[in-house]
């Protein structure tokens, strides 16, 4: 079926963002705007974020996973080990991951190096996750083919029987990646589509903060 979008239109007026009020640190930044997208109420998950991925064969493939953690090291989520995702970082761990929060009118986006986090710390995140994550961790060979629903759902409920007098240990094919940033944009919708477009580049250890043409 045809449909032509040509008369979507929305103008953007919600604010600004200008080489004289941005801050010196990106991940400061950062977490100005993750603040804001946390106190608006349409808001419904501000953690969470496009990461994008390369495979081997050179292929893009754009999925919205969760933001579990950011510290000045930079971004955390968690997965598979064995999923799509991660056999394309382990091919090339260039990604990138970007945020849209659109009741703010706001998007950012952020290139970096994803590295495996300690074991450690991945079991000490699983611990904390409700039983039935942990479970769902388990029972899905993530990004595999499985026949029907209720193959996956039986396999859930052998799990259930197993460990229903017995703590679940995390498998050794979960855990977390960090994102290592080496450039972020900050995209605040404007009108007549001249939008501002922020961008921090990392050289020598240092932020370079320029303008980008809309």
């Amino acid at each position: 079926m045809d449909k032509n979008l040509h008369d979507y239109r929305k103008s953007y007026e919600k604010g600004s963002l200008t080489e004289d009020t941005v801050l010196e640190n990106p991940l400061e930044q950062f977490a100005t705007w993750f603040v804001d997208a946390e106190k608006t109420p349409t808001v419904e998950e501000p953690n969470a974020m496009t990461l994008s991925t390369v495979d081997a064969k050179g292929v893009p493939k754009a999925r919205v996973v969760l933001l579990k953690e950011f510290t000045q090291e930079g971004f955390v989520f968690y997965t598979n080990y064995t999923s799509g995702k991660a056999q394309a970082i382990a091919q090339n761990n260039k990604v990138c991951i970007s945020f849209f929060w659109p009741s703010l009118e706001r998007q950012i986006i952020i290139t970096g190096m994803a590295v495996k986090i300690s074991e450690e710390k991945s079991i000490a995140y699983f611990n904390k996750r409700p039983r039935e994550s942990q479970l769902g961790a388990l029972v899905s060979d993530q990004s595999t083919s499985i026949d029907s629903r209720v193959a996956l759902e039986e396999k859930l409920l052998d799990l259930e029987r197993q460990f229903q007098t017995k703590p679940i240990v995390k498998p050794a094919h979960w855990g977390g990646y960090l994102i290592q940033p080496t450039s972020y944009e900050f995209w605040q919708g404007r009108s007549s589509r001249l939008h501002d477009r922020i961008k921090y580049t990392k050289i020598n250890n240092s932020w370079n903060i320029g303008r980008l043409q809309p």
